[in-house]
């Protein structure tokens, strides 16, 4: 895939996540609208380190000639994939447990 492809699947990505996470009320606290933002913006950092590592992967690792001419080691390309994931996994857990909504009364 051409990099102007990949660069349409971000955006297309990053707008979604805008659409679905970030309707707010006016009947909401500001505490509440606080944490809905915080969780879109996980969301989205989640989105683009996911994005990265996939870019990574295809293109530094299973291209002929790599980014630009250069090559990297695959030991070094595979470890910042490796980071990058490991990064979203972390980013769309914290996201979404700031996107569901705050329970009143819980059980001790």
């Amino acid at each position: 895939m051409e990099l102007t492809d990949w660069i349409v699947i971000l955006a297309v990505t990053l707008m979604a996540i805008a659409f679905f996470c970030a309707r707010t009320s006016a009947s909401w606290s500001r505490e509440n609208r606080a944490r809905r933002l915080t969780g879109t913006r996980m969301l989205a950092q989640a989105a683009c380190s996911l994005w990265g590592a996939l870019l990574i992967g295809a293109r530094g690792l299973f291209t002929i000639d790599g980014l630009m001419g250069l090559r990297a080691a695959p030991l070094e390309a595979l470890a910042g994939v490796a980071v990058l994931i490991a990064c979203a996994c972390y980013w769309s857990i914290r996201g979404s447990k700031l996107l569901k909504p705050r329970r009143l009364f819980t059980a001790c």
